[in-house]
């Protein structure tokens, strides 16, 4: 079976290790967007699947649109199949129909809950308690392709979105691979969609303010789900101050809003409901460092609140 893969960040490189070392199975190619800059000093630099692809020794097709002339490239590749993993760009009718077998897309939601750039991101922000991933036919719409396969993965009260999609990326691998060759052999049997459609757009730097008069789970819930990117954060004197894991805390309940105490090691922070408790931050112009140590470097005076 000849598989061609598109995909770009890191969550798609352990999909393509598994295809490229799965027996009966040949990557023929990797499609991924163009190097794009990285750091301070903005240096281009390949993506993480460009990476993998080129320690492999497979041949790397760098685009961030497909067109015309890549159609036709793709076209002369004889892929049976195409496998896609966070490509992040839509594949156009004509290179959909270039590869014999189609497309098939290894989402990270029981679709067609959460379609879109975000799902997971989406999925924790919401307080979902099981996520997991599905493979489907791709078609013109946003996710909305059949469903060949899908696998679920519980939630864990220390879970990110960075750790989700680490867990799910691996353990999804052979649900992709299983699924190609089901579509290429003929016994795949994809179904519609069904259920509640909900949406997962691209998350932004806004989505990881924390808004302290929200309840105490909500908080807990956005700051899981924007962990790593792009990050939860607040305003202090006017500066962003970073935060990382925050743990619900029901026994303190007389702090406002955004109010912020040291009490013995823990720093707790007011919600609209009850306090949650601060374990890691980064204050504007500092390293990241424990928060009660940031806490006890202060003045015992400084009245501390969070905008």
């Amino acid at each position: 079976m000849k598989i061609l893969y598109a995909g770009t960040p890191s969550v798609a490189v352990p999909p393509l290790a598994h295809l490229a070392e799965r027996p009966g199975t040949e990557v023929v190619a990797v499609l991924t967007r163009t190097d794009a800059p990285v750091g301070r000093k903005k240096v281009l630099t390949p993506s993480p699947v460009a990476q993998e692809a080129q320690e492999r020794g497979l041949p790397v097709l760098k685009a961030n649109r497909i067109d015309a002339e890549l159609t036709e490239r793709i076209r002369g590749l004889d892929a049976d199949v195409a496998a896609v993993v966070a490509y992040g760009a839509l594949v156009p009718r004509a290179a959909l129909d270039a590869v014999p077998h189609g497309w098939i897309n290894l989402h990270f939601s029981l679709l067609p809950q959460w379609r879109g750039a975000a799902p997971v991101q989406r999925a924790l922000m919401a307080g979902d308690t099981v996520v997991g991933a599905s493979t489907f036919l791709l078609e013109a719409g946003l996710d909305t392709g059949p469903v060949v396969g899908t696998m679920t993965d519980e939630l864990r009260p220390e879970d990110t979105a960075g750790t989700v999609l680490e867990r799910l990326s691996r353990a999804a691998a052979p649900l992709l691979a299983d699924s190609l060759r089901a579509v290429v052999e003929g016994t795949a049997r994809p179904t519609a969609q069904q259920g509640e459609v909900s949406l997962a757009p691209k998350l932004t730097a806004e989505d990881g303010r924390v808004r302290w008069t929200d309840p105490a789970v909500a908080v807990v819930h956005r700051v899981r789900g924007v962990t790593p990117e792009p990050g939860a954060w607040t305003q202090l004197e006017g500066r962003r101050f970073k935060l990382e894991r925050v743990v619900a805390r029901p026994d303190e309940r007389e702090l406002a809003p955004g109010e912020c105490v040291l009490r013995g090691d823990a720093v707790l922070v007011g919600t609209g409901s009850y306090a949650v408790q601060l374990t890691t931050v980064q204050p504007a112009g500092k390293k990241t460092m424990d928060a009660a140590a940031w806490a006890r470097g202060r003045s015992t005076e400084d009245e501390v609140v969070f905008e």
